[in-house]
């Protein structure tokens, strides 16, 4: 996996439901090396702290390879990196070789591969339609979210090298999955039930279904 750009927000204003609100979703490509810290991206708008960076969603990873997917979908829109929202675009990245608590080093930071993202309105508004949100659902490929275990900076050419294999876990994309069956496998949730690298309540909510 090879960091093909690193992006940043500044704050966004918008009208929802007659309200205004700020979001930190519209991502643009930077030249420069950005630094990974324990709970955000420095530098990086983090509007809604409840939802969003803290430790468990410091920074976002999305794959270069589903750019075309999604270009297709939507060739009107005004496309870069950074569009899906993600802080590193990764070439290579597959959700379904990363399991939850895998550690990477990549640039001089150490991350941990801990959830998928679940989309949001924001990201309905932001491509203009409220079918992208199952669209992205369906397609199954939704990024990753990592903790920062060593903070520092990455840059565009950084590789990811795989420090640990987390073991008795589950993929990325066995995770979103998980995430929106209506029939929960049982075996997964428990693969994870006790996995420190989600966060307890989610893993409580899961527990519902065992």
């Amino acid at each position: 996996m090879q960091i093909i750009s690193t992006n940043i927000a500044k704050p966004t204003t918008f009208i929802w439901n007659g309200k205004e609100e700020t979001t930190g979703i519209y991502k643009k490509p930077v030249n420069t090396p950005i630094f990974l810290g324990n709970e955000t991206v420095k530098d990086d708008e983090v509007s809604d702290r409840k939802h969003h960076g803290g430790e468990f969603k410091a920074c976002y990873l999305f794959s270069e390879d589903h750019y075309p997917y999604w270009k297709n979908l939507y060739p009107n829109l005004d496309w870069t990196y950074g569009m899906l929202g993600e802080n590193l675009t990764i070439k290579g990245l597959d959700e379904k070789e990363l399991n939850i608590g895998d550690i990477y080093k990549v640039g001089n930071a150490l991350v941990q591969i801990t959830q998928p993202r679940e989309p949001c309105y924001k990201f309905a508004m932001k491509f203009n339609s409220t079918n992208v949100l199952q669209e992205f659902i369906a397609h199954g490929y939704p990024g990753t979210y990592v903790r920062v275990l060593k903070e520092g900076t990455v840059k565009n050419g950084d590789t990811f090298e795989l420090v640990e294999k987390a073991l008795q876990s589950i993929s990325i994309f066995q995770f979103f999955e998980l995430l929106y069956a209506s029939e929960k496998n049982k075996l997964h949730i428990k693969a994870i039930i006790d996995n420190e690298c989600i966060p307890k309540k989610k893993r409580d909510n899961l527990k519902r279904f065992l």
